[in-house]
């Protein structure tokens, strides 16, 4: 068909057409039944394609289980103890979902120890600079400061640790040679600026001692599990724990967790066993994950007594587990295990294990006590895992049951010690080892030990005038530092959670290489298909794809873009232009831009976009649009201090495919925008975020965050509401996300260092409902983002110089990745950023680092970090693009909505005026390559080999120049991973 575009860019030409010729195409429509059928087959498709970012801010609790009341009984009948628990089974009927819309998300330990124990791995055996000091409640805090290089990757960095009664707080701050950093501002920036006692430095290297000492507050690094055997039909933990011996199936699965141990002797963790004269039994299991020492309390192998119903001697040690194991024997027919049976005020989690003997299969449950934050990874549906005896090998992936429960027990266990039972337990040790160790520096107050810099700077070197002195005593430091880490490791309580195999496991957020070598400053970007439409400071904006040498020019120099929107379901590009009183926002039809570039148009400029402008936009600084623009797409420009409301109604879809033979749309689609209405605020926006109601009749909202504070504006009376307040003396908002929560919205709430959830919904009329919920939470960010990403289960954050990613739904961290010169270009598809390093650097960037485990050696002097050098006279510094798919960070498999505007075009170079960019350094091969993406490159290689790739009719010297580059190009640099996760043993 002439003219088949994307339907919703016809979508208002009914609404300037006469009556006449409207009913004339109606009726054209209605007598044409292969019009009618073709209409409808368009209509699918677009709505098969809708936006990825549509679904990227979707997610549920319900996939980590629900809380349930469970009540236990005795063979009468009698109820005996009940509890609330949060169940999960991982079945079916416990999430409301689509089969193949959802699975099972990776495995991953939540906040691991060689990400959280900052001061073991950065601190500890280098030099550093540690402060005592009370605030204005006279409370004592230490606070340490250390200048390093984040995994020699040329990212200088000042990292601090503030301790407190409450807990340890840590961040990044950037570095700058040209403006040193106060302990002041470090402070400042951790919400700390009344003391009642200003920081002084302490000089004693015994200190580290007692820092490493709160440290381990936070807890152990390795870890115990009861292991409990009930046999079918037992209902009380007497009978459960008077098991003298296992089943056969129980000594299957005792095999599967680890190995059989003989205590006497034992020079491992002992996990509270007696190795010496064997009065906890004389075997237990131990097994070794990712760097953790476990060991199982097995019921069976403990002491048994006859004579003793309650066996005291089991229950002293599984009782006084925060996890337990339970393997109950029978099939699903028999009644289950509750933990209501168990009689224990400390065990929070219990993981139920049934074997069916005739699958070979177990299937796993967990219940957690009520208290117990979410934490993860959410079991499959359903919980089934298949028994493979070669799960112990590390090279399998975490898909065994084994390594699922292993994961489930530590998470877990780490999750329970944030509960209000462990919280002020922990709180109180905390306060009373800072207390104590303050009490011990008095004497030394008013003695130069404490004097040296209060305030000061924090120098990366002493002055020339004690240069000597300050030489002996930074290596004394070092050596009693490096001796203190060395004794830990020895002791096995050193935090050396990493992977022991020798390869790689493929992480979700795996990047792959986009575009090398960009020679521009990019503003702004967004996916257009396979393609990325890049917005520079100097050159205009142009259109990139990975299989292309050389960039496309859109649109020139003149049209200098700051904001960008794609929305390729309705054949609309969004583009915010100029700055200042001269800035507006213009609207394109992307199906007009792509003939522009396969027919080799000129390329646009500014003069060429006058009908592309909408009017009333002019002055706006900043605008948003709605992520759910399925019904109606909406946009809110902010121009200083008001708030503009614009929409765009969708065509019916009976009526499309007529307008598409008879008229055809016009090429600039402004006419299809109306303005509904104006809303003044106090002071101008620096945030903004749309809400969609649950009905959108009346009930869509606007978060806007200026001054201190987050407001929620509804959209129809134009009244606000007080949503957040941000209790800081400077503020730093990075982003308001709009979320929904099984279908209810929410808001994740970026600025400083916080992120913080606010359920917004069910709203009440017109009013919302933003009062303190049970569902709201917080967490800190160890570096102040400059984008936020939000890909349920994960939520990244996008600093200067690394990739932080956490869960959304308890903002546990699980990984961080090193990358240079880090700038977020485009998330609304998959994710792209920009980074200064090559690609044989940046597949380097992982911060697990192992310098820290490096054996102690004195050093002669300071060793400062190394720092990057400055670029020369005229040089400048290439950006490489990567690209992370957003299909890896969801799990879910999303069709793309367009094919790529450069699909089967080999493109010229861009006009005269634009400055090409600089050769393509070939890359170094990477040995991690998929099939998949071996399969890609030799086919393309083979199509372009055989001169199978379509050419133009009129071909010129320049042409045929750029296609052997091009050739070339493609052969030798195949897309390759920019952040590969290394390996590294204890």
């Amino acid at each position: 068909m002439k003219g088949h575009i994307c339907y919703a860019a016809l979508e208002t030409s009914f609404f300037f057409m006469p009556n006449s010729v409207l009913k004339y195409i109606m009726d054209l429509y209605r007598d044409t039944p292969e019009l009618s059928s073709s209409c409808q087959t368009s209509v699918n498709l677009a709505s098969a394609s809708e936006d990825l970012g549509c679904r990227r801010g979707e997610f549920s609790r319900k996939h980590y289980g629900s809380v349930e009341l469970l009540i236990s009984s005795d063979a009468d009948g009698a109820i005996q103890r009940a509890g609330r628990f949060r169940v999960e089974n991982g079945s079916s009927d416990e999430v409301n979902y689509t089969p193949g819309t959802w699975r099972r998300t990776d495995v991953h330990l939540e906040n691991p120890e060689y990400h959280t124990r900052w001061f073991f791995k950065y601190f500890l055996g280098k030099v550093h600079q540690n402060y005592v000091g009370t605030d204005a409640e006279k409370n004592p805090f230490y606070l340490s400061v250390v200048l390093s290089d984040q995994n020699n990757q040329r990212v200088p960095q000042y990292r601090a640790i503030l301790w407190r009664k409450t807990g340890s707080q840590k961040i990044c701050l950037p570095y700058s040679p040209t403006k040193t950093l106060s302990v002041k501002s470090i402070l400042s920036a951790m919400n700390l600026d009344r003391f009642e006692k200003a920081p002084r430095e302490i000089l004693n290297p015994d200190i580290q001692k007692d820092l490493l000492v709160l440290e381990e507050q936070e807890g152990s690094v390795n870890f115990k599990f009861g292991v409990l055997y009930a046999k079918d039909g037992q209902l009380t933990d007497d009978e459960m724990f008077s098991n003298e011996t296992g089943s056969e199936n129980f000594n299957k699965f005792l095999n599967l967790l680890g190995d059989t141990i003989i205590l006497q002797g034992w020079a491992g963790y002992r996990g509270g066993l007696d190795t010496k004269n064997d009065t906890t039994g004389i075997n237990s299991i131990y097994t070794v994950y990712q760097g953790h020492e476990l060991m199982f309390h097995v019921s069976t192998m403990l002491p048994y007594s006859k004579d003793n119903k309650q066996q005291v001697e089991r229950k002293r040690h599984i009782g006084n587990d925060i996890v337990t194991i339970v393997f109950q024997e029978g099939d699903d027919a028999s009644p289950s295990f509750k933990p209501s049976m168990i009689r224990s005020h400390f065990t929070h989690i219990f993981a139920l294990v049934r074997y069916n003997s005739q699958n070979d299969s177990y299937r796993l449950k967990i219940f957690s006590e009520e208290s117990v934050p979410l934490f993860g990874p959410p079991l499959p549906s359903p919980p089934v895992f298949t028994d493979h005896q070669e799960f112990r090998d590390f090279l399998l992936c975490d898909h065994t049951m084994i390594n699922e429960l292993t994961k489930h027990l530590i998470n877990g266990e780490k999750a329970t010690l944030e509960t209000p039972t462990f919280a002020q337990k922990r709180q109180r040790t905390l306060d009373m080892l800072i207390r104590s160790l303050y009490q011990d520096l008095i004497p030394d107050l008013h003695k130069n030990m404490l004097n040296r810099r209060s305030f000061s700077d924090v120098l990366p070197e002493s002055p020339k005038s004690a240069r000597k002195k300050e030489e002996a005593r930074q290596a004394e430091f070092v050596r009693i530092g490096q001796a203190l880490k060395l004794k830990t490791i020895v002791r096995g309580d050193a935090p050396t959670s990493l992977v022991t195999t020798g390869l790689c496991r493929k992480e979700p957020w795996e990047s792959q290489s986009f575009y090398n070598s960009f020679p521009y400053e990019i503003v702004c970007s967004d996916s257009w298909g396979q393609s990325l439409l890049v917005a520079t400071d100097t050159m205009g904006v142009m259109l990139l794809d990975d299989t292309q040498p050389l960039p496309v020019q859109v649109f020139d120099k003149t049209m200098v873009v700051k904001q960008m929107h794609v929305l390729e379901p309705q054949d609309l590009l969004i583009a915010r232009a100029d700055k200042g009183k001269d800035a507006r926002i213009y609207v394109y039809r992307l199906s007009s831009l792509k003939r522009g570039l396969e027919e080799r148009q000129l390329i646009r400029s500014k003069c060429d976009s006058r009908e592309n402008k909408l009017e009333k936009t002019k002055g706006c600084h900043l605008y948003s649009i709605n992520t759910h623009h399925g019904a109606e797409l909406r946009i809110v420009a902010a121009i200083r201090n008001k708030l503009l409301l614009i929409t765009r109604k969708p065509l019916r879809p009976d009526c499309l495919c007529a307008v598409t033979m008879v008229t055809g749309p016009p090429d600039s689609p402004v006419e299809e925008f109306q303005y509904i209405r104006e809303i003044c605020l106090c002071d101008p926006p620096v945030v903004m975020a749309l809400v969609d109601g649950p009905t959108g009749e009346n009930d869509n909202m606007i978060c806007v965050a200026y001054k201190h504070q987050f407001d929620l504006i509804n959209e129809s009376t134009g009244e606000a509401y007080r949503l957040h307040h941000v209790d800081a003396s400077r503020v730093n908002f990075v982003a308001a996300i709009d979320v929904y929560e099984d279908g209810e919205a929410g808001l994740l709430l970026c600025y400083n260092y916080i992120c913080y959830y606010k359920k917004v919904c069910p709203f009440n009329g017109v009013t919302p409902m933003i009062q303190s919920n049970t569902s709201d939470f917080h967490f800190s960010w160890n570096q102040m983002p400059n984008s936020i990403v939000c890909a349920f289960p994960y939520i990244l954050a996008f600093t200067t110089d690394s990739i932080e990613i956490r869960l959304v739904v308890n903002g546990n961290l699980v990984y961080t990745a090193v990358v240079p010169g880090l700038q977020l270009t485009a998330s609304r598809s998959d994710i792209y950023f920009v980074s200064s390093a090559p690609l044989n650097a940046a597949s380097n960037c992982s911060s697990r680092d192992t310098s820290s485990q490096s054996s102690p050696q004195t050093p002669t002097a300071y060793e400062m970090p190394v720092f990057p050098s400055p670029l020369g006279d005229g040089e400048v510094q290439s950006k490489h693009i990567f690209k992370i798919p957003l299909s890896n960070l969801v799990g879910r498999s999303i069709e793309r909505p367009l094919k790529s505007p450069l699909v089967n075009k080999v493109m010229t170079a861009p006009a005269p005026s634009v400055v090409a960019p600089s050769p393509l350094t070939p890359a170094s091969h990477s040995l991690s390559l998929s099939r998949m993406e071996i399969k890609e490159i030799a086919s393309r290689t083979r199509k372009e080999l055989l001169g199978l790739t379509e050419e133009p009719s009129s071909k010129s010297e320049n042409t045929g120049k750029q296609r052997k580059m091009s050739k070339k190009l493609v052969e030798d640099e195949p897309k390759t991973r920019a952040l590969r996760s290394t390996s590294s043993d204890r």
